[in-house]
C-alpha cells in the first residue's frame, strides 16, 4: 500500500508542448490541426481505393491498408491532446491518461514498424521467388503476419508500460514533450529507473532492429537479384515497385533511431523535434509516398473519385 501510495503521488503531468510562448499556441494549433486532417483524409482515401478497387486486391496493398489504418490510429493518440493543449493554459494530462498514451504510442509505432518489415518481405517474394509468391503470401499467410505484427507490438508496449507504472514519481510533473514518451518519464522518476534503461536496450532494441534488420536484408537479396536482370527496363520495372516503401522506412527508421538507440542522459529537448517526424510527419507524407509514385494507387484513386460523383 505504501508503494501505490508513492507511485500515484503525482496524479497528472504537464506536457510543456512545442512551446511555451502564448503567442504560438494558435499558428501551432493550425499547423497541427491542417497535418492531422491532411493526415486522416490521405490514409482513409488510401484505404478506400485499396477496399473498392479490384486490381488492387493483392497482398502488397493488403499491407498498405493495415499501415494506413495503423497511421490513422497512431495519429489520433498523439495529436488531439496536442490539440487541446495548445488551446488550455493549463497543459495536463492524467497519470492514468498518460500510461495510456504511451502504451498506445509503442504499441502501433511498433506495428507500423513490424508491418513495414512484412512488406519489406512481400517484395522480395514478389521479385526473387516470384513463382511461389502466391502460396507464400496467400491470404490466409498475410493475415497471420499482420495478426502477429499486432499483437507481438501490443505485448512489447504492454511490457515497458507495466514496468514504467512501477516507478515512483515525487515532486517534478514537468514533461518536457508535446507527448508521454519513455524517455523524459524516466527522467522524472524519483526512483531507480535501472531496470527500465537495461529493457530498453536490450528488449527494446531487439524489437526494433530486429524488423529493420529484416528489411535490410530482403532489399540486399532484391539489390542481387535485380542486378541480374539483362535488361534496363526490366531493372528499372523491378526498382519502381520498391521506392516507395524504401522512402517511408528511410524516414521512420531514421528519426526512430536516432531518438531510441542513445542513452538516457543524453536525451534533450531538442528530440521533440525528431519525435514529430516519425509520429506525425510520416503518418501524413505516407499516402502522398505511396501514390503520387504508383501508377496503381493513382487508378484506384481516380476510380475512387470518379465512383463518388453524382
Amino acid at each position: 500500500m505504501e508503494r501505490l501510495n508513492q507511485t500515484s503521488s503525482v496524479s497528472e503531468f504537464i506536457l510543456l508542448g512545442l512551446s511555451s510562448r502564448p503567442e504560438d499556441q494558435k499558428p501551432l494549433f493550425v499547423l497541427f490541426l491542417t497535418t492531422y486532417l491532411v493526415t486522416i483524409t490521405g490514409n482513409l482515401l488510401i484505404i478506400l481505393a485499396i477496399c473498392s478497387d479490384p486490381q488492387l486486391q493483392t497482398p502488397m496493398y493488403f499491407f498498405l491498408s493495415f499501415l494506413s489504418f495503423t497511421d490513422i490510429c497512431f495519429t489520433t493518440t498523439i495529436v488531439p491532446k496536442m490539440l487541446v493543449n495548445f488551446l488550455s493554459e493549463k497543459k495536463t494530462i492524467s497519470y492514468a491518461g498518460c500510461l495510456t498514451q504511451m502504451y498506445f504510442l509503442y504499441a502501433l509505432g511498433n506495428s507500423d514498424s513490424c508491418l513495414l518489415a512484412v512488406m519489406a518481405f512481400d517484395r522480395y517474394v514478389a521479385i526473387c521467388d516470384p513463382f511461389h509468391y502466391i502460396t507464400t503470401m496467400s491470404h490466409h499467410h498475410c493475415v497471420l503476419l499482420v495478426a502477429f505484427s499486432c499483437s507481438f507490438s501490443h505485448l512489447h508496449s504492454l511490457l515497458h508500460t507495466l514496468l514504467l507504472n512501477l516507478l515512483t514519481f515525487c515532486d517534478s510533473s514537468v514533461i518536457y514533450h508535446f507527448l508521454c514518451d519513455i524517455n523524459p518519464l524516466l527522467k522524472l522518476s524519483c526512483s531507480s529507473t535501472f531496470v527500465n534503461e537495461i529493457v530498453i536496450m536490450t528488449e527494446g532494441s531487439v524489437v526494433l532492429v530486429t524488423p529493420f534488420l529484416c528489411i535490410t536484408f530482403s532489399y540486399i537479396q532484391i539489390l542481387i537479384t535485380i542486378l541480374k536482370i539483362p535488361s534496363a527496363a526490366g531493372k528499372r520495372k523491378a526498382f519502381s515497385t520498391c521506392g516507395s516503401h524504401l522512402t517511408v522506412v528511410t524516414l521512420f527508421y531514421g528519426s526512430v533511431f536516432y531518438e531510441y538507440l542513445h542513452p538516457l542522459s543524453s536525451y534533450t529537448i531538442k528530440d521533440r523535434g525528431v519525435t514529430l517526424v516519425y509520429t506525425v510527419l510520416t503518418s501524413m507524407l505516407n499516402p502522398f509516398i505511396y501514390s503520387l509514385r504508383n501508377k496503381d494507387m493513382k487508378r484506384g484513386l481516380g476510380k475512387l473519385a470518379c465512383s463518388r460523383k453524382p
